[in-house]
């Protein structure tokens, strides 16, 4: 698989120019942060996510960027990879699942 690599985006896409794999880091005050990875189902259980992490951080330290986590993906990742200085001591984005039924209101009081 053949990544393309822009500022703070790795991903790949598909014959059709389909996203199928990602991983985004946005950048401010020489801090990137891992906020959101993506890999397409069909693809999932090959290793992709790790490697755009790995990929992401390796890029992040090549510019002088420290590397913050907030993607709970890439948080999990680095805890198994503690080579890399990574800051993961804030809020964890997490992905929501839409098709999940709304919880009523009534049932969450007291």
């Amino acid at each position: 698989m053949e990544f393309i690599t822009e500022k703070d985006r790795i991903y790949a896409t598909d014959a059709a120019g389909n996203v199928v794999a990602e991983v985004d880091f946005p950048t401010a005050d020489g801090v990137s942060t891992i906020d959101h990875t993506f890999v397409d189902p069909s693809l999932r259980g090959e290793g992709i996510a790790g490697k755009l992490v790995k990929l992401a951080a390796d890029k992040i330290l090549s510019e002088g960027n420290k590397i913050a986590a907030r993607c709970s993906y890439a948080v999990a990742w680095f805890k198994r990879h503690p080579e890399y200085p990574v800051d993961c001591s804030g809020p964890v984005a997490c992905r929501i699942d839409r098709r999940r039924k709304n919880h009523n209101s009534q049932d969450s009081k007291s």
